[in-house]
């Protein structure tokens, strides 16, 4: 692996001498050979899912379609028609002493990603690692190893066809072995982020020696507020449930305001159209029942709250006031993406104001957290950290910067 890594070193660097004209073409010739080569790349898919029960959450972020990877090219050309972040000025100023002091982008070098059943993950770690200057190693599970030889031989193909090194992607071993090998590459490695389940992140971060950037989970909540639009909750509610229920964004609680319980089978009912199971606590329980199927509708219970379902389940917890509900999202929100439905103003920032997480919405379905609909063409990952990146991870967030300093032969006394 020390071999591998030594070779993603090297071609970062020579990445970083490449115009970014031929970044570009090199993007949309990628994108033009996953459309060419969706029969190669489905094939290769449905080998990954023949291993793997429908009834697995992992099964829908696995699965490839045609339109899957259309708008997977489409992602891949969005990043191409952006502008890069490296070599941007962040700062200039002129010391007294004559000397200028330049803050300028420049990529991280060689990123690493864990991640799980997801194939488009490869597409898009390539396409924002590439136009950032990176080199990319990508450390996909085994439950997609298929899937990930196709996608990475198709893009190393592209790579080399246009004269530059392939070894600006690497896919690594399925095996756990590669694993460690990457948590402990100081020195080869700038930067982890892990990309999946709580499990995976949080031993990443626990055991790696290399920096990381964590992705977190998608715990999710959307608060219905005293004032909140019946017609716009319930809109809202069945996109951030069912829309796509794998996928970080997803719902998975909604908090109610207990003097609009009588709506609150208004805003459920569509969701039974897609047979979603409902955990109520006992007052949305009892406005909700004899008004929604009685085999989707189940207590909740100590596990209903604080879950990321990542299903067609979702729990309704009611309460009293807007402090009641911040505390509720504070308790057991991962971080992440968290929304109000409400026509008062006032409550909506202070909402957007106290509510800790990487994306608040007001009105708006949590489905939205995403880079591309932020304009970011595609996204590394939803970081529910701090330090260096939070929320949907694009372009600059894969940089880092430097001081560049330009004089005259000052020296210091």
């Amino acid at each position: 692996m020390k071999q591998v890594f030594e070779r993603a070193r090297r071609a970062a660097a020579e990445l970083a001498l490449v115009d970014g004209a031929k970044i570009n073409r090199v993007l949309e010739r990628v994108a033009d050979e996953a459309i060419a080569n969706t029969d190669k790349i489905l094939k290769a898919n449905a080998c990954d899912l023949a291993k793997m029960d429908r009834a697995n959450p992992l099964y829908d972020r696995l699965l490839l379609t045609p339109e899957r990877i259309e708008g997977i090219a489409a992602d891949i050309r969005n990043v191409a028609g952006l502008s890069s972040p490296v070599g941007e000025i962040l700062s200039e100023t002129t010391r007294p002493s004559g000397m200028t002091i330049t803050k300028v982008r420049v990529p991280f070098g060689v990123v690493g990603v864990i991640y799980e059943a997801r194939p488009n993950v490869s597409f898009d770690v390539f396409s924002l690692c590439f136009k950032s200057s990176n080199a990319c190693l990508l450390k996909g599970g085994s439950d997609a190893i298929h899937s990930n030889e196709a996608i990475v031989g198709l893009i190393r193909e592209v790579v080399a066809a246009e004269g530059l090194n392939p070894d600006v992607v690497t896919l690594l071993p399925a095996g756990r072995e590669a694993t460690g090998e990457l948590l402990n590459a100081v020195g080869l490695v700038d930067v982890l982020i892990p990309r999946g389940s709580s499990s995976l992140i949080n031993y990443v971060r626990d055991n790696s020696r290399v920096p990381v950037i964590e992705t977190g989970a998608g715990i999710c909540h959307t608060y219905f507020d005293a004032a909140g639009d019946t017609t716009k909750g319930a809109a809202i509610v069945f996109n951030a449930k069912t829309r796509r229920v794998s996928v970080c964004n997803a719902l998975d609680t909604l908090v109610f305001h207990s003097s609009r319980l009588n709506d609150l089978p208004a805003i459920c009912a569509p969701l039974a159209t897609k047979n979603v199971t409902i955990y109520a606590d006992p007052r949305a329980h009892a406005a909700l029942d004899g008004h929604y199927p009685a085999a989707l509708l189940q207590p909740a219970g100590p596990d209903s709250f604080g879950t990321e379902f990542m299903d067609y389940k979702m729990s309704v917890r009611t309460v009293d006031s807007l402090d009641e509900a911040i505390e509720h999202i504070s308790r057991h929100s991962s971080r992440h993406s968290e929304a109000i439905v409400t026509e008062d103003a006032a409550t909506a920032e202070e909402f957007a104001a106290r509510v800790d997480a990487a994306c608040v919405y007001t009105n708006v379905s949590t489905a939205f957290t995403d880079g591309a609909q932020f304009g970011f063409g595609a996204e590394i990952g939803i970081s529910t950290q701090k330090l260096h990146a939070r929320g949907p991870m694009a372009l600059p967030e894969l940089t880092t910067y430097k001081y560049i300093i330009r004089g005259n032969g000052q020296t210091r006394s």
